[in-house]
Formats: structure tokens, sequence, C-alpha cells
């Protein structure tokens, strides 16, 4: 797990033709903005994260946010124990994202 100032964070996933955008905040976080582009797998919903990131591609990389960095960071360390390598944390997550173009 790899923890990145939104620049670099950007620059990676948009860089990476193997990146994969997750959001891990809830359903109604989702649908009030997010980064185009993002797949929502909801970590406060354990039973269903757990199942879903299960059925993802080991060798993908992942750039994981929520709204300030915490829940994706959590996500980033338990992808990792179940063998996902290259996880990209957005630190300080979605309140902290200056590109109001990629929003939706």
């Amino acid at each position: 797990m790899i923890d990145l100032e939104q620049k670099k964070w950007h620059s990676l996933l948009v860089s990476n033709k193997n990146s994969f955008l997750l959001d891990v905040r809830t359903k109604e976080e989702y649908e009030d903005k997010h980064i185009k582009g993002a797949t929502l797998i909801d970590i406060n919903s354990p039973n269903d994260f757990m199942e879903k990131i299960n059925y993802l591609d080991k060798k993908k990389e992942y750039f994981v946010y929520c709204r300030s960095g915490a829940r994706s960071l959590n996500a980033c360390l338990i992808m990792n124990n179940i063998g996902i390598d290259k996880t990209y944390n957005l630190k300080g997550g979605i309140i902290e994202w200056n590109d109001q173009d990629l929003l939706i």
C-alpha cells in the first residue's frame, strides 16, 4: 500500500493502463459526487466488501479513495492481505480533491 497526495495519485492512475479506480464510500456518498470512472465497493458493508474484492483481478493496480483517506487506507490494507499487492491510497480523500472537472 502506498499513501499518495492527489497530484501523484492521479498522475499514476491516468498513466497506468492496468489501473482500477475504487471508491469505498457509501452508496449515498458516491451518488452525491465521485471521481469519473470509479467503481463503488462500500467498505462499511464488510461481508459485501470482502465478497467483491475477492473477485477483483489481483494483477491490476488499485487506486482507492474515500471521503478523508481513512476508510480507503483500511481498504488498501485488507486488499493487500488477500493478495492484491498494488494499492494506492488517496491521502486526504475526496474532500481534498482539487480537480472539479473529474467529479460527477
